[in-house]
């Protein structure tokens, strides 16, 4: 995919770009708190469904993160594949999650109660962290 700003010439690199603002329709922070890093989003249905008269239209990035969650997909991995701000990623998928576009899911190590994972799961991660 390719990124929004290639083309901008480098001499215009003190001149702020606004399109991630405008991306949001000016909105600077997500409304929805259970969105993190790690919450696994996943598409309910393949295609978009337009907006009624009067309520906002989608923008070229929801249709992306709808297609790129065909597959579940962590929210960090979403904003890395759009190439925009994790914040500006959380916003859309608050967006989409509102719709009943896409559904989020806390892994379940932190899903379960008590909130803290598995010690076999740590461990693992810790040895597989030796290994590299």
């Amino acid at each position: 995919m390719k990124h929004w700003t290639d083309g901008f010439a480098d001499d215009d690199a003190d001149e702020p770009l606004v399109r991630p603002y405008t991306i949001t329709g000016g909105r600077t922070a997500a409304e929805r708190e259970d969105l993190a890093l790690i919450t696994v989003v996943a598409a309910l249905s393949e295609e978009l469904a337009e907006t009624g008269r009067g309520q906002r239209r989608w923008q070229p990035e929801h249709r992306a993160i709808l297609g790129l969650c065909r597959r579940p997909l962590a929210v960090a991995e979403i904003a890395a594949a759009l190439d925009l701000p994790v914040s500006v990623t959380k916003i859309l998928i608050g967006d989409l999650i509102d719709s009943g576009q896409v559904r989020a899911r806390r892994p379940l190590a932190f899903a379960q109660a008590g909130g803290m994972p598995d010690m076999a799961i740590l461990e693992a991660v810790r040895d597989g962290l030796r290994k590299l």
